[in-house]
């Protein structure tokens, strides 16, 4: 499901507040690697105010904090890159687009999402790769094993392949992707 922004006037805006408030969240929107991003940032957010706490209230910071916040930005990182796969949130460039004929902007656009499906698939490999030579590792701290931080990586470069290959099709059957027109993702295009 493709976000649309439409551009509103400040007068548009004033007018919101006029309206009733909706009856509910709408949580449609959100998929899996969206909540589990959420949960792996609190955790790092309380660990960071852990450290916060006990390194300059208490005088006597807990090592582990730092350590597992780290962490936990990196399960943020990847899991939630796929969440920006999801809604092609990540940057690029189409301005060259503009001035391609139709159907070699669409070629193009094709091969740019097969090459993306290609690369997360490598990258998938790279990481299985990596957990095999690091993964028993301690870490410094806690003396868990590193692995576990790396299953979460590989976790979310597979959410990124699985939602590049849903991305594709989507392109596919649409006729056009955001790169050709972005317009018709954010709302002006008419």
């Amino acid at each position: 499901m493709a976000e649309v922004h439409k551009q509103i006037t400040a007068e548009e805006i004033a007018h919101t507040f006029e309206d009733e408030a909706p009856k509910g969240a709408d949580l449609r929107p959100y998929a899996f690697e969206d909540w589990l991003a959420l949960v792996i940032f609190w955790i790092m957010a309380l660990c960071v105010f852990l450290q916060f706490f006990t390194r300059y209230v208490l005088n006597d910071s807990y090592a582990w904090t730092e350590e597992i916040a780290t962490y936990c930005l990196i399960g943020v990182v990847f899991i939630g890159s796929s969440m920006c796969v999801r809604l092609s949130r990540h940057i690029q460039v189409d301005l060259v687009f503009r001035y391609l004929p139709h159907s070699v902007a669409r070629g193009l656009s094709t091969v740019i999402d097969l090459i993306r499906i290609a690369f997360f698939g490598y990258a998938i490999k790279l990481v299985w790769v990596y957990i095999q030579i690091i993964g028993e590792e301690r870490m410094t701290t806690i003396k868990i094993e590193k692995g576990f931080v790396y299953y979460g990586v590989l976790l979310g470069f597979v959410l990124m392949f699985g939602r590049s290959i849903q991305i594709a099709i989507e392109n596919w059957r649409r006729g056009y992707s955001i790169l050709e027109r972005p317009g018709a993702f954010d709302g002006t295009e008419g």
